[in-house]
């Protein structure tokens, strides 16, 4: 699938990922790229401010499956999770999100992503880790 398609498909075409905001920054082969806008109903800890543990996963288990799924040639292959790990390594901040999704591998049915989360403004300061796992199918009729 191409990437116009696959970021139409992020941003406009999954509810889910349309109520979360999830922006589509980068969309190459094996290498994506999203964003969550920071904005207050974000928010999973209101003493601290941090932000909720189910948005990082969201963003995780989203930027994960579009690695997979842009690694692959034919259009009506579909990517579904199969297992996702998060490792939350220090608190998400009132600050846009983003998750930096890679390859591991894609065979013929199974594919393997890691994935990144952090700050624009401190790039290097990893918010949470995550490896998925996804089913790779045709889609029925295709």
């Amino acid at each position: 699938m191409g990437p116009d398609v696959l970021k139409r498909l992020a941003e406009e075409w999954i509810p889910f990922n349309k109520l979360l905001g999830i922006q589509a920054l980068r969309i190459e082969r094996g290498d994506i790229l999203f964003e969550v806008k920071y904005r207050d109903e974000l928010i999973g800890d209101p003493l601290k401010r941090a932000l909720h543990g189910g948005v990082i996963s969201a963003l995780a288990d989203t930027a994960g499956g579009f690695a997979v799924w842009s690694a692959l040639e034919d259009q009506r292959t579909r990517v579904s999770t199969i297992d996702l790990r998060i490792d939350y390594l220090r608190p998400g901040k009132q600050e846009d999100l983003l998750a930096h999704g890679t390859l591991v591998r894609a065979g013929k049915t199974v594919g393997v992503a890691d994935v990144r989360l952090y700050h624009a403004s401190e790039p290097e300061a990893t918010i949470a880790t995550g490896k998925g796992v996804y089913a790779i199918r045709m889609s029925r009729g295709g």
